[in-house]
């Protein structure tokens, strides 16, 4: 049995790893001294800021015990520290940071323009605040494909469909920070490849019912399951399940200067 950590990891962490150094190229964080990872799942984008920053300290929080539990476990680097968070609600002084990063969490938090605000506060004047999210609508062809297919089997499920998180399309993201009162506000697309062994190393991550679309698959009867088994082999792998199988994903990154 997978623990938290272990299925989300081999769900969407494996790629997060990918995207993490993609969105630190882009955020063009000035050799900071002090850096916050706000929702830091675990410990990816922590971890790529420390290798990239080798004068930065970081402070990763995350709302699961879990999640941190197991970061810290992973990491001996002192100059990274994993505590327990809330994003709407941090627990540090104003401008604390020089630069505060949210890696694929921002669109799961409750209260987003509460959270943006926290991050802000504790982000010292001219400091960087920097996020990014997965294109659920159209770039993020591992989650496109599986409620495609999950939909035209069951169409009244289609407001679970991921496309309708917020967040998530061109244009959201940059206009969501300049709302924020943050300068120098630049979007831009970041896209890596999901590459997948088998249609298994596709389909069983699902079934540890991680995110909204595993939820569903791990909700689903078996006659129901087989259906969308049977329907994503055809679409992705022509029939063939030891196939090789190669996904884009599309993930929208923003930054903003603290004025």
């Amino acid at each position: 049995m997978f623990s938290e950590t272990d299925a989300y990891v081999r769900y969407m962490g494996r790629w997060s790893r990918q995207l993490a150094p993609l969105m630190l190229k882009f955020a063009r964080l000035p050799e900071p001294e002090a850096v916050l990872d706000v929702g830091t799942g675990t410990g990816v984008l922590a971890s790529a800021v420390t290798e990239a920053h080798p004068g930065a300290t970081v402070t990763a929080i995350d709302p699961s015990a879990r999640f941190v539990a197991a970061a810290t476990d992973r990491s001996s680097n002192p100059r990274l520290r994993f505590q327990v968070g809330d994003a709407q609600a941090l627990e540090f002084p104003d401008a604390s940071f020089d630069a505060t990063l949210s890696l694929l969490a921002l669109n799961f938090i409750p209260d987003p323009p509460k959270a943006l605000g926290e991050m802000i506060r504790v982000t010292r004047s001219g400091g960087v605040v920097a996020a990014a999210v997965w294109d659920y609508g159209e770039g993020a062809q591992m989650l496109r494909v599986f409620w495609d297919e999950a939909v035209a089997l069951d169409p009244a499920i289609a407001s679970r469909d991921e496309r309708h998180m917020p967040l998530c399309r061109r244009g959201e993201l940059a206009a969501f920070w300049r709302q924020a009162g943050l300068a120098d506000v630049r979007e831009q697309a970041l896209t890596t490849e999901l590459v997948f062994e088998s249609f298994d190393d596709y389909w069983l991550p699902f079934l540890d019912g991680v995110g909204p679309a595993g939820a569903y698959a791990a909700s689903l009867a078996d006659p129901a399951r087989d259906a969308l088994r049977a329907r994503l082999i055809g679409r992705l792998s022509h029939g063939r399940e030891d196939q090789v199988i190669t996904l884009k994903a599309r993930a929208w990154a923003v930054r903003g200067v603290v004025a």
